[in-house]
């Protein structure tokens, strides 16, 4: 049996992780399925889905430290983007048709930092069920990252449950 199954969650205008376990795992419940394999997608092109232990610290802005640890680490492979012209992406006529045919503020594409994080940390998780239960681990927990850093946006989380 397979169900395909989606959440919205609300991103901020900063790097922000959602911990989507426990929506998941209700998806989960929900299907009746209870082995086989679970996988946790994100359809954006700047947002990433990853497994890591929750933090129990926090920093003023709500983000667990090993997140904000990532975001650190990331930084310096790839810098935010903060200006025109840091990247070759977007040039203009990508700015040109995202403005026509999108309705796009020319600034949102300032985001290639964002997309080169997703692509680095990958849009998806697979996760064994195992009697319907997330095989995770000890601490893990199931994170939905976005990364665009440009405007905040509702994204949408893809969960598909293959199994019996």
């Amino acid at each position: 049996m397979v169900k395909n199954l989606t959440f919205q969650i609300q991103s901020d205008k900063r790097p922000t992780f959602h911990d989507v376990t426990e929506e998941v795992a209700e998806q989960i419940q929900e299907s009746g399925i209870k082995n086989g394999m679970v996988l946790v997608f994100s359809q954006h092109t700047t947002c990433s889905v990853m497994i890591q232990e929750q933090s129990d610290d926090v920093d003023y802005y709500g983000t667990q430290f090993i997140l904000q640890d990532l975001v650190n680490v990331l930084n310096k492979i790839v810098p935010t983007c903060t200006s025109q012209g840091q990247y070759m992406h977007p040039g203009p006529k990508h700015i040109e048709i995202a403005q026509r045919e999108r309705a796009e503020e020319a600034f949102w594409s300032l985001n290639t930092d964002a997309h080169l994080r997703s692509i680095i940390m990958g849009r998806s998780e697979t996760i064994p069920l195992v009697d319907g239960k997330l095989v995770l681990g000890e601490f893990g927990r199931i994170y939905f990252a976005d990364f665009d850093q440009v405007r905040a946006r509702q994204r949408t989380v893809n969960v598909q449950i293959v199994g019996e």
